[in-house]
């Protein structure tokens, strides 16, 4: 593959399983050329996610070395403010100033809307929107590059309802938002914002029987895979997306929601 990002920096967040998309990111990126410095958050993914992943950042990393890349990685809970500046010091000593950053990480749980409460909404705030914010804006501050990329992941939730997922959908939602003004608002500094919103995809939540259901919903006859969505996030940093920006693409494989 055509090495676009020879020797540039990039920070990948919420990469803590190998089946997940932020984790897929990581190595897409490294084909390309990129160093990777990505973060993890194994409270949150036992708490989550079945089984066992306590492997999973040193096994990324071996994937990563086999791209003939840098990589490191950091277990951070991003909900602490204090924690994002920290970071940024770390990965610019450590790997050298990033040019990209890639806001994965996110805070999900499901809950009826009637049992919404302010801990539940505050926990998904903190995540999905707050950090997502804080880690853009210190990534622009010290920016000093020619070009920059900033990709936010999405869920769609213009798209319609996110049924037993109220405090999340409000929280992502915001992020679309989010993308469009800061694009405007950083444009001048050569950093790109976009999002994507991959659509239903196979990280390892899916069981049969919402297969079963998803599949009937998806014209190609599969259901999206983590790699699906990598190959898009990756191409928005490429010298090649310079001139797209301040857009949410909707990278569904033709889901239908109906």
């Amino acid at each position: 593959m055509y090495r676009s990002l020879e020797g540039k920096t990039a920070i990948v967040t919420g990469a803590s399983r190998l089946n997940g998309i932020g984790a897929a990111v990581c190595v897409e990126l490294a084909s390309r050329g990129a160093n990777i410095f990505f973060t993890t958050w194994g409270t949150y993914d036992t708490k989550m996610h079945k089984g066992d992943h306590t492997n999973d950042s040193e096994q990324l990393m071996e994937k990563l070395k086999n791209s003939g890349v840098k990589s490191l990685y950091k277990e951070i809970d991003l909900s602490i403010s204090e924690q994002i500046p920290k970071l940024l010091e770390k990965v610019e000593r450590e790997l050298g100033a990033p040019s990209i950053l890639i806001n994965n990480a996110c805070m999900s749980q499901n809950h009826n809307w009637e049992d919404t409460t302010s801990e539940i909404l505050d926990a998904h705030y903190a995540i999905n929107i707050r950090a997502t914010t804080l880690l853009s804006i210190e990534f622009a501050k010290r920016f000093t590059g020619n070009r920059g990329s900033i990709v936010h992941l999405t869920s769609g939730q213009s798209k319609g309802p996110m049924l037993g997922e109220l405090a999340y959908a409000a929280t992502k939602g915001a992020v679309d938002s989010l993308t469009i003004t800061l694009a405007a608002e950083i444009g001048h500094k050569g950093i790109t914002v976009n999002a994507v919103n991959p659509g239903p995809t196979d990280t390892g939540w899916i069981n049969p029987e919402l297969e079963k259901v998803l599949l009937s919903k998806f014209p190609g006859g599969r259901i999206g895979k983590p790699e699906d969505a990598a190959r898009l996030v990756a191409f928005l940093t490429t010298p090649e997306a310079e001139w797209i920006t301040g857009q949410i693409i909707h990278s569904e494989g033709g889901f239908l929601r109906q």
